[in-house]
């Protein structure tokens, strides 16, 4: 039995990938019907993945993405509209159908506390 070669990481979403997230962000936040438009949505999802991936501020995205402020704004919209969660949901039934996740790869970091005598040194 040979090892699967692990697939590159995604900085960018493919256009198969943004088929299937789509119809899911036009569903769960809808372009806006009056005021100023909203970001491109597949270029705030370029810009949260990469956030996500790199673990850089907000503030410091590259200038090749929209506003960070925008893009955080998109974020946590589309926390509390579910639409990221939707996403998740949706990509897992999708990865089981080309044969599973392989959950014991996956890992959550947990190392968060307060700073000591408030942070000043």
């Amino acid at each position: 039995m040979s090892e699967q070669k692990p697939l590159p990481t995604i900085w960018r979403t493919p256009d198969g990938l943004w088929e299937i997230i789509e119809p899911i962000l036009q569903e769960h936040d809808p372009p806006k019907s009056t005021g100023r438009p909203r970001i491109d949505q597949r270029e705030a999802l370029d810009a949260i993945i990469f956030r996500l991936r790199s673990g850089c501020q907000w503030n410091h995205l590259p200038e090749t993405f929209p506003d960070d402020s925008s893009v955080h704004r998109t974020f946590q919209r589309w926390v509390e509209s579910g639409a990221l969660d939707s996403i998740w949901e949706k990509l897992i039934e999708e990865c089981e159908e080309l044969g599973g996740v392989d959950f014991e790869w996956q890992a959550a970091d947990g190392a968060m506390g307060k700073a000591r005598f408030g942070g000043i040194s």
